[in-house]
Formats: C-alpha cells, sequence, structure tokens
C-alpha cells in the first residue's frame, strides 16, 4: 500500500524509472547519473543490514561487516518489524530469485 505521505507525481515517475530498468548494468547507470556514490552504498547497505537481520545475525556482527551503526541496524529493524514490508518484499524475491537460479 503507497504511503500518503510519499507519494506525489514526481515520486512516482521516479518509481516507474526504477521499474522501466531491465538489467543490473541499466540500473548502475541510472543511479551513476541520480545518486552519489554515497547515497548509493547507504542504500545498499540498509538493505544488507535488513537481509542479516532477516539471517539472525547479531548488532556487532552487522556493524563488523557493513559499518551500519547501531542507530541504522536499528532503523532498519524497525522497519522490519513495523515498516511497510518493503524490505521483505524485497528480500523474499531475490532469495526466490537465487534459489531458481541454482
Amino acid at each position: 500500500m503507497p504511503l500518503d505521505k510519499l507519494r506525489d507525481e514526481s515520486v512516482e515517475r521516479l518509481f516507474q524509472a526504477v521499474l522501466a530498468l531491465e538489467s543490473v548494468d541499466e540500473a548502475y547507470c541510472f543511479f551513476d547519473d541520480l545518486c552519489t556514490i554515497g547515497e548509493i552504498k547507504s542504500l545498499a547497505q540498509r538493505l544488507e543490514v535488513a537481509r542479516m537481520l532477516r539471517k539472525g545475525y547479531t548488532y556487532h556482527q552487522i556493524e563488523a561487516e557493513t559499518g551500519a551503526s547501531t542507530a541504522t541496524i536499528s532503523r532498519v529493524k524497525r522497519c522490519l518489524h513495523y515498516g511497510s514490508d518493503g524490505y521483505t518484499t524485497v528480500l523474499d524475491r531475490i532469495d526466490e530469485g537465487n534459489s531458481e537460479s541454482r
């Protein structure tokens, strides 16, 4: 369910643009143009934190492996438990895709 506080025309176009990407290489090019390297790394770090939390890693292990702060880890954990299920949807689909490609 889309969040009303986020929904507007420009955000809708951004999400449509992401959905229009057809390969990882296209995603690299688009995000390279759209974001700074730091922004991309931050987004990737949050997704990795979510993946590790779901697998039962401790805060210490996640911090050591990803460099994420405990504040970031806590925020991601809160989203996993009380958020809009975005991390869960994406991580489930990535896991399904990985098991199908084996």
